[in-house]
């Protein structure tokens, strides 16, 4: 059975906002609630140390240099190398944590990923920060849009994508207790707020049902969480009741979920932050197509490089936007009634 996860809202707003309604806007930016949380666990467990690729400020995880000096390894901009010394950490019974940004870890020292820690099952945890387009005006060189796909190729990596900074905290402290290589996906800039502060249900392998609907079911991840309840919030004045699943967990799947959203509702659209091809939406297909195939539509970005701007431009430019799942949402549902 899947459970709903339940939302603070008002009951005036939930028309106008979704699930969302209540909940006050996004400030921080997820990399400054992942370096909060860094110095949490790091605080709590004294094994906890963090290798850095010369970007602590960019990424946050310079809180923990500044607390625990000792348990702080720059390493510089040598990934390869961050990567191969966190490894003897973890071999050495240390649970590290690799941060930099994802382009710069999964192009420069993906070998070294392969081999030291996905195939050798090491307890080290990655941090692959800027991911997706929203960092605006860095530009495309810094930008992992293909993270899933480069990840998704590493098959003992736990793969971690939270919706905002509740997720984030949570997230970190998953990934931390868990033993096994894990990987989790951060954002420059600060997410809409999906949960309460201190109210994010997080177990790995396990998606959050946010909304109940009987007619499609929107599958999201990041910062399209947010985005797909506003979209089922439109819907539903359309009378369209749309299920809202945050897959925080691109793996392992949450099957279960995915293969009752088939069933139960008969059309599914995802929606995330990254390329299609190699992306969230074609793992979910791969399980539809076994299980319950169904009327699907995938939201997300074409074969393209992106360039610079806000993130907000950028995402309207892209189609990535609450009104384009709305869009599909209407073009799988009509499927599913030609059926």
């Amino acid at each position: 059975m899947i459970q709903t996860v339940a939302i603070a809202q008002t009951p005036g707003e939930a028309r106008r906002l979704g699930a969302r309604a209540g909940l006050p806007p996004a400030t921080k930016p997820l990399r400054d609630v992942f370096g909060e949380a860094l110095l949490e666990v790091a605080t709590h467990n004294p094994r906890v140390v963090v290798l850095d690729g010369d970007l602590g400020n960019s990424t946050k995880a310079e809180t923990v240099r500044h607390a625990f000096p000792e348990r702080f390894f720059n390493i510089g901009i040598a990934e390869s190398n961050l990567v191969g010394v966190a490894a003897g950490l973890a071999a050495c019974g240390f649970i590290p944590w690799i941060t930099s940004f994802s382009s710069f870890l999964l192009c420069n020292a993906y070998d070294q990923l392969r081999l030291a820690v996905a195939m050798s099952n090491i307890n080290a945890k990655i941090l692959g920060s800027h991911g997706g387009i929203t960092l605006g005006k860095d530009g495309p060189t810094q930008m992992g849009i293909e993270d899933f796909a480069l990840v998704g190729g590493l098959p003992t990596v736990v793969m971690l994508v939270p919706c905002d900074a509740a997720a984030m905290k949570a997230a970190v402290r998953a990934a931390t207790d868990y033993v096994g290589p894990v990987w989790l996906r951060s954002s420059r800039v600060a997410l809409p707020p999906v949960y309460p502060a201190d109210g994010c249900p997080f177990t790995i392998g396990k998606a959050n049902c946010l909304r109940q609907g009987d007619d499609v079911t929107l599958i999201a991840c990041g910062i399209m969480v947010a985005a797909a309840l506003d979209a089922a919030a439109v819907l539903a004045d359309e009378g369209i009741e749309a299920r809202v699943l945050d897959l925080h967990t691109l793996r392992p799947l949450d099957v279960e979920a995915i293969v009752a959203a088939a069933v139960e509702t008969g059309a599914i659209v995802t929606a995330e932050e990254h390329l299609l091809t190699g992306g969230m939406g074609s793992n979910v297909a791969r399980i539809v197509a076994q299980h319950r195939p169904v009327p699907m539509r995938f939201v997300g970005l074409a074969d393209t490089y992106t360039e610079s701007a806000e993130p907000d431009e950028l995402l309207r430019k892209y189609h990535l936007t609450a009104d384009d799942i709305v869009t599909a949402a209407r073009a799988a549902v009509r499927a599913k009634g030609k059926r």
